[in-house]
């Protein structure tokens, strides 16, 4: 699993929202390969999410930031960019959680999901608060392949499939 930041203000010291996601990934025994911050830039964002799908060891990433509505906010289109299918639960199941927490304002976020070739990819907003829903409520049980009676795991073989 990987896991980046998306963020023009923040670095290693004051991504929060990437160390609640750090934390919560390897507790849940998964392993994280690589995690990166990077910019609020389209290009470099989908430069490296190419090259973590192309990777053996990389069979999700987990964005954090990017997914709100300002003119900075790109990670949907990034997304765009690499997929090779939606996932659209995803992001309704989100922002469904997500109004439990903070009522209407849920409606500003872009929080979706893809698929790309054989990895999914995941993109939250930048809150810790954001970040626990997604996790907590979301991914943690989808991501656990003891989930029933069903999760993305099971899928991972068949994603490839024509």
């Amino acid at each position: 699993m990987a896991l980046l930041t998306v963020s023009d203000t923040r670095g290693p010291d004051e991504d929060s929202s990437g160390d609640i996601l750090a934390q919560r990934i390897e507790a849940a025994g998964h392993i994280l390969a690589d995690r990166t911050i990077m910019k609020d830039d389209a290009a470099l964002i989908t430069a490296g999410l190419q090259i973590w799908i192309g990777r053996a060891d990389v069979d999700a990433v987990i964005i954090t930031g990017g997914t709100g509505l300002t003119g900075r906010d790109v990670t949907p289109e990034a997304l765009d960019r690499v997929k090779t299918k939606d996932i659209p639960g995803f992001g309704e199941l989100f922002r469904w959680l997500s109004f439990k927490t903070i009522g209407t304002s849920t409606v500003q976020s872009r929080a979706c999901a893809v698929v790309a070739q054989s990895t999914y990819i995941f993109a939250l907003p930048g809150s810790n608060g954001a970040v626990k829903d997604g996790w907590d409520g979301i991914l943690a049980e989808q991501l656990d392949a003891r989930n029933r009676p069903c999760n993305f795991v099971q899928l991972m073989p068949r994603l490839m499939e024509r």
